[in-house]
């Protein structure tokens, strides 16, 4: 059994990514509805929690339903980042992890996310000043370097292993890939290959099928998948992977009726938490994926996108569920 501290998460845990506007309150209900093992919040500035800043403190609105469920904070101030720990703390998460992967400009060029990895020692000591900051367990997000040039993630899991953290997720690009290229997990192999290391691995990236998942499993031993851009609009990817891998069946995928109900939930929950023009801004993402596959639907995506009244959005889900009854998906 994989164990986070005193957290079991089962045999092979699988995790939603913490996702900045898309792993809200509303997203993570329905991922964790269809078989999400551990999942975190979105990204929370370290400024923004100490300044009490309104969308970063909102961004700690977490659930009992949803747990285990990790805070993730980001900056580049230590003395900024042990205070928003603690903060974040008091939320009441299960787990506090620390982003050092994400690659976007305002972030990693200012020497937060990834642009860390440029400067290991700073991030080993930051990593051991909010580990004694906090009293639950710590985990890591993160790449495997800033470049082709600077990979030593088996080093950087091994020094954050000594100061604390109980658990590391890798995201298995460098930074200057960003999300292009093919990710390249031979690297977390070799840090599970490693026998000082000892906490969970958990791997990210590429990951969008049940059977890309069991080769990557079996492949590069991990202990764990991460999934994100996939679950974007189809939260039952977790529970087909874990159908998979008992039966070594392909699950059927939902039909319509399923898609528009989930979709349905998940917008009314989006309006619930962020207010209708925001919730119904940030659902526009989603439903690419919620109807792939249905022929002639360009325009009922493009009338989803740009819709601006609930109501009216409603009504076309409606729509949607009768005009393409007996498509085929």
């Amino acid at each position: 059994m994989i164990k986070i501290g005193d957290l079991n998460l089962g045999e092979f845990p699988l995790l939603l990514a913490p996702m900045e506007d898309v792993s809200d309150p509303p997203f993570r209900a329905v991922c964790k509805a269809n078989g999400a093992d551990l999942m975190y919040t979105e990204f929370i500035s370290s400024e923004g929690l100490i300044r009490d800043a309104a969308k970063s403190v909102q961004k700690l609105d977490i659930y009992d339903y949803e747990k285990p469920i990790g805070i993730q904070i980001f900056g580049n101030e230590i003395a900024s980042m042990r205070e928003a720990a603690a903060i974040a703390e008091a939320a009441g998460p299960d787990i506090l992890d620390i982003n050092y992967g994400c690659p976007v400009n305002k972030v990693a060029c200012k020497g937060a996310g990834a642009g860390i990895l440029l400067d290991i020692d700073k991030m080993v000591s930051m990593t051991a000043e909010i580990v004694k900051a906090v009293s639950i367990p710590v985990t890591v997000k993160t790449r495997l370097g800033w470049d082709e040039n600077t990979i030593r993630i088996e080093e950087v899991t091994e020094r954050l292993q000594d100061v604390g953290i109980q658990a590391i997720s890798i995201h298995a690009r460098t930074r200057k890939q960003m999300y292009k290229g093919e990710a390249n997990w031979e690297y977390l192999s070799a840090v599970k290959s490693n026998p000082r290391i000892t906490i969970p691995v958990f791997g990210n990236g590429d990951v969008d099928s049940p059977e890309k998942a069991k080769s990557y499993r079996d492949r590069y031993g991990v202990d764990g998948i991460m999934i994100g851009r996939a679950a974007i609009g189809y939260p039952w990817i977790f529970n087909e992977i874990k159908h998979y891998f008992a039966t070594g069946q392909l699950l059927e995928g939902p039909d319509l009726e399923e898609r528009v109900r989930v979709a349905k939930r998940h917008l009314d929950f989006s309006v619930e938490w962020k207010g209708e023009k925001l919730g119904l801004l940030e659902m526009r993402r989603h439903y690419t994926n919620y109807f792939r596959g249905l022929p002639h639907f360009k325009p009922y995506r493009t009338a989803l996108v740009t819709n601006e009244s609930y109501a009216e959005t409603c009504e076309l889900l409606e729509e949607i569920a009768r005009v393409f009854t007996d498509a085929e998906l």
